[in-house]
């Protein structure tokens, strides 16, 4: 009999909903075990259930509560916004030769209204936008059998993120991979009503997204992986669903 895949309990969607009309540190230190046992515990639950599944399609990357699991409270220290808590849980699933925060990965999170699953890179440095492009160069047909095939487009809703009105200076302007060149992301994502998150369909429809996306951030891995040393950036991924729309 087939092991029941990890969700979260409608309880989950109801604490987060609370933490929005409540974001408040003394608020949620009086709350931290319901929070713990009915929104992290289950996201624990779906980064170990996956540790076990990317051993199939993508064994590079890394599903581990301690590295890929964001914790709540906010860093405010350079934002407006000064509230000390996140309302959604989020954990990234990195490359496990690169730093969390330099590298292309995978994406989850929930939060009160959606389910967010995503991949490939969000904010690159210069130099990481230089190797990619590079490597773009020499290898757009594969870049192309990733990311135009039809069941790539259907799963994940193709390509997405931030381009330039041209190709960048450097690059041949009439190279068959110019359209990709001038890309400064690369992500896919899909978002979902957030009651997903409480149905036994949650793990299935997440784990569609990631096994589709794998390939293409493998492919954004390739050229980063002797630039482990660069300069430390913002997380790939943005704090919110908002923060990604917003720069894609």
């Amino acid at each position: 009999m087939t092991a029941p895949r990890p969700h979260f309990p409608p309880e989950a969607l109801r604490f987060l909903r609370a933490l929005t009309r409540n974001n408040d540190r003394d608020w949620f230190r009086q709350r931290k075990e319901t929070y713990d046992s009915v929104v992290r515990g289950p996201m624990v639950a779906v980064i170990e259930q996956l540790d076990r599944d990317f051993r199939a399609f993508a064994p590079d990357l890394v599903a581990s509560p301690r590295l890929s699991l964001y914790r709540i409270y906010r860093d405010t220290r350079f934002s407006e916004d000064k509230s000390p808590l996140k309302t959604h849980i989020g954990a990234f699933f990195p490359h496990r030769a690169l730093p969390k925060n330099e590298s292309p990965g995978l994406y989850l999170e929930v939060n009160t209204r959606t389910v967010l699953a995503a991949g490939g890179l969000y904010m690159p440095t210069s130099p990481q936008l230089h190797a990619i492009r590079s490597h773009l160069l020499g290898n757009v047909g594969r870049f192309r059998s990733l990311v135009e095939a039809p069941a790539f487009r259907r799963v994940t809703g193709g390509l997405q993120g931030d381009q330039l009105l041209r190709v960048p200076r450097g690059f041949p302007p009439d190279d068959p991979a110019a359209d990709y060149l001038r890309y400064r992301q690369f992500l896919v994502w899909r978002e979902w009503p957030a009651s997903l998150a409480t149905s036994p369909r949650f793990y299935a429809t997440v784990l569609g997204l990631f096994r589709t996306a794998a390939p293409l951030v493998g492919f954004l891995c390739e050229p980063l992986l002797g630039r482990a040393s660069a300069p430390a950036r913002p997380p790939r991924f943005p704090e919110t669903r908002h923060d990604l729309r917003r720069r894609s």
